[in-house]
């Protein structure tokens, strides 16, 4: 009887014990989400009792550095399909969870009221314009996407000079916003943020003749350890998290049946 009574009060005390240290959901999140991955993690969190989620945002490309060294993250959410495609080549992530769950586009904006963006892209052609941002083109694909549409419109090596160029879209269109840069190519989903949403003026850039911003999301391999890394992803196509995307001026890929 005394041995079962130790037994019985060690299992209690290691019950709450385990129970208080249960890990949070981490998660890598493309910085153009900055604005809506707080509500898509407390929509998961109401689907998910008890369920908690830790978000870094960042660049994608920065992101897929530390996914592939080792960083600890459960859940990648990019802002393209490359990266989370190589880390699953590389056995960094699980190539059977890899889904697109946002389609981006990109503006043309800016908060100097000289610069009517209703020209588009050939505004960048003014004389007057000597700071345009954008995003870093080798690890963001925001920034990549910005310099695609450039090179269609043969404004790339003209604007090369007097481009500022961000970590990632966020800081971009903070170079705009605090007045650093008079033009900036950033995330449609940034300027209809409620944060930025009536700041400046933007136009919507044409995606004719280059590749959709097509976003993935992906359960690394350290998150294959994890139950709730894989219901995340999948609850990025619900209709919750579809219409929060949608809200925030992302486009939306056909719906998956997994």
């Amino acid at each position: 009887m005394k041995k079962f009574l130790v037994i019985l009060f060690a299992t209690l005390l290691a019950l709450p014990a385990s129970l208080a240290t249960a890990a949070p959901l981490l998660v890598a999140a493309a910085s153009d989400l900055a604005y809506c991955i707080d509500e898509l993690a407390a929509a998961f969190r109401k689907e998910t009792p008890g369920a908690e989620v830790k978000v870094s945002t960042g660049a994608s490309g920065n992101f897929f550095a530390q996914i592939r060294n080792g960083a600890p993250f459960h859940v990648f959410l990019s802002a393209d399909m490359m990266y989370p495609t190589q880390l699953a080549k590389a056995g960094a992530a699980d190539g059977a969870t890899l889904r697109p769950y946002a389609v981006g586009r990109i503006v043309l904006w800016t908060t100097d009221s000289r610069f009517d963006v209703n020209q588009g892209l050939a505004l960048l052609r003014d004389p007057r314009v000597t700071r345009i941002a954008i995003g870093n083109p080798d690890t963001a694909p925001y920034g990549r996407a910005a310099k695609a549409v450039l090179v269609r419109d043969k404004l790339w090596e003209a604007v090369q000079p007097r481009l500022v160029i961000g970590e990632n879209i966020a800081q971009a269109a903070q170079f705009v916003q605090t007045g650093n840069a008079q033009l900036g190519i950033v995330s449609l989903a940034t300027v209809r943020s409620p944060k930025m949403a009536g700041v400046g003026r933007y136009y919507l850039i044409s995606d004719t003749g280059v590749p959709p911003i097509e976003q993935g999301a992906i359960v690394t391999a350290v998150g294959m350890k994890e139950p709730l890394a894989g219901r995340f992803v999948r609850f990025l196509g619900s209709p919750a998290a579809r219409a929060i995307l949608e809200r925030q001026g992302f486009g939306l890929p056909a719906v998956s049946n997994d």
